[in-house]
């Protein structure tokens, strides 16, 4: 199972959640964000993560942003994969892979109903991977992306099986992450507030015991 702990800002701390097990970091590369770094603040994070473990992935997070944007971003800051978190189109989505080829193009949708289920596959063929997180009426301002703490239905994802692996967010803390997996099936878990002391500021004793809940599934 993935996991994916998002919103990294210090590098001490992305080097400990590395080697913690986590196997991939998130980056807010949205400028509004409170939890916003700079691409050669994420160049410092990178320089710092462990070579003799598993392969940790760096993942840049954008919100409508150009693809020349975030082209640039992903060469200074070393990312290996980019996360769409805002309107992007399929279209949008097939031109930046013909322009970052070798990374993984991740596109997440915030679930408001059913229908948002239903739209997932028209990105089929487009990117390689999908993100669910909740849709929060009360968290419009571009300050909340990279964790809101509110939690999806997970029960109207039951049945959920997109056309490619499919990565959980939304509100998951160590106190609820085996509630969400008993219920749902996700390829991997993306986790940001849930072990966070504030915006950005990760508590390693609550990632330690978010991986420890999940020691059986990685």
């Amino acid at each position: 199972m993935r996991i994916k702990i998002c919103g990294i800002i210090q590098p001490a701390q992305g080097r400990s959640i590395a080697q913690l097990g986590a196997t991939a970091l998130g980056f807010i590369c949205v400028r509004q964000s409170l939890r916003y770094v700079t691409p050669e603040q994420i160049r410092a994070v990178v320089a710092e993560l462990p070579t003799q473990t598993h392969p940790i992935d760096r993942i840049g997070v954008f919100v409508d942003a150009a693809i020349e944007e975030i082209v640039c971003t992903a060469a200074i800051a070393q990312l290996n994969a980019v996360q769409l978190h805002g309107s992007e189109s399929p279209q949008f989505c097939r031109a930046l892979r013909d322009a970052l080829p070798d990374a993984e193009i991740i596109k997440a949708l915030r679930v408001r109903s059913p229908e948002t289920l239903q739209q997932t596959q028209v990105y089929e063929g487009a990117i390689d991977t999908l993100l669910l997180d909740a849709f929060d009426p009360q968290a419009t301002h571009p300050g909340t992306y990279g964790g809101t703490g509110k939690t999806l239905d997970w029960i109207s994802l039951k049945h959920f099986r997109p056309f490619c692996p499919w990565l959980l967010a939304g509100g998951i803390t160590p106190n609820n992450v085996l509630d969400a997996l008993n219920q749902i099936h996700p390829d991997g878990i993306d986790v940001s507030s849930g072990v966070e002391r504030s915006a950005g500021d990760k508590d390693l004793t609550k990632v330690t015991q978010l991986l420890q809940q999940l020691q059986d599934k990685m």
